[in-house]
C-alpha cells in the first residue's frame, strides 16, 4: 500500500468558515497576532489570550468538515495516509481520518504552565483563568506559539522521509519549519500542490500543481492517484 504524506494549512479549514491568523492583515478583531499567539502576549494578558481561543473553540464546534477534508479520509481507504496539519482545528478527525500529526498544537486541548507533559483533552469551549493543572498551576491553551518550538516536526520529518506520495493544500508555504517539509521527501517522488493562490515554488519534474481550493482539488487529486496505482 502507497504511503502518502500530506500537509495541510489554514486554507483548507477557511473552506468550512474558520478565519485564519493571518486574515484582516494580521489582526484578530483589533488585537496584534502577538498579543494572543506568543509567550511575551500571554505574561502581558492572559484572560486576553484565554478568551481568543475561547472564541475560536466555540467557532470550531459548529464547524463542518468540506470536501477536501472529506477526500482526505477517503483516502484511507486505499492509502497508508498520513496528515500533517498547521491547523489546531479538529476536521480532520471530524472528517474521519485517523493518523494526523498537529505541528502547531490543538485547539480542543489544554497544557500546564509548569510541566509540558500534562496535556489534557477539553470537554467544552472554555479556558477560564484559575483551571489549573493537578500540580496546581494555571492551564494554558495546547498550542504552538509564535517563537516557541514546534515538538512534533521531527515526527512529521520521520513521516515526510517515507512519503511515495506527497500532497501539498491551502498553505502559502510561508510559515517555517512547517514550510520546509517539502524539502525532507525523496526527491524522485510525485508532489502535488492545491491551492488557489500558488506558492513560489521551483518548477520539477514530479511536481504538479492545481490552482484551486481544496474542496474542489483534493477530490480531484484523489480520483488521479487511485487511477494510476490502484
Amino acid at each position: 500500500m502507497k504511503k502518502i504524506v500530506v500537509l495541510t494549512g489554514a486554507g483548507i479549514s477557511a473552506e468550512s468558515g474558520i478565519r485564519t491568523f493571518r486574515d484582516a492583515d494580521g489582526l484578530w478583531e483589533g488585537h496584534d497576532v502577538m498579543e494572543v499567539a506568543s509567550p511575551q502576549g500571554w505574561e502581558a494578558n492572559r484572560e486576553l489570550v484565554l478568551d481568543f481561543y475561547n472564541q475560536r473553540r466555540k467557532q470550531a464546534l459548529t464547524s463542518k468538515p468540506n470536501k477536501g477534508h472529506l477526500a482526505l479520509a477517503e483516502l484511507e481507504k486505499d492509502f497508508d495516509v498520513t496528515i500533517v496539519t498547521q491547523n489546531v482545528d479538529n476536521l480532520h478527525e471530524k472528517s474521519g481520518s485517523s493518523h494526523v500529526i498537529h505541528l502547531h498544537g490543538e485547539l480542543f486541548k489544554s497544557r500546564s504552565t509548569i510541566d509540558e507533559s500534562l496535556v489534557y483533552d477539553m470537554d467544552n469551549w472554555e479556558l477560564k483563568l484559575g483551571d489549573k493543572c493537578e500540580r496546581g498551576s494555571q492551564l494554558r491553551p495546547h498550542i504552538v506559539w509564535f517563537g516557541e518550538m514546534v515538538p512534533m516536526m521531527e515526527v512529521a520529518i520521520r513521516q515526510a522521509q517515507m512519503a511515495d506520495i506527497f500532497l501539498i493544500v491551502g498553505t502559502s508555504l510561508a510559515v517555517y519549519p512547517a514550510a520546509g517539509l517539502m524539502h525532507h521527501t525523496q526527491s524522485n517522488i510525485p508532489k502535488y500542490i492545491i491551492d488557489p493562490h500558488m506558492p513560489d515554488v521551483l518548477p520539477e519534474p514530479n511536481l504538479s500543481l492545481f490552482e484551486e481550493k481544496g474542496g474542489t482539488g483534493v477530490p480531484k487529486v484523489a480520483n488521479l492517484l487511485r487511477e494510476q496505482y490502484l
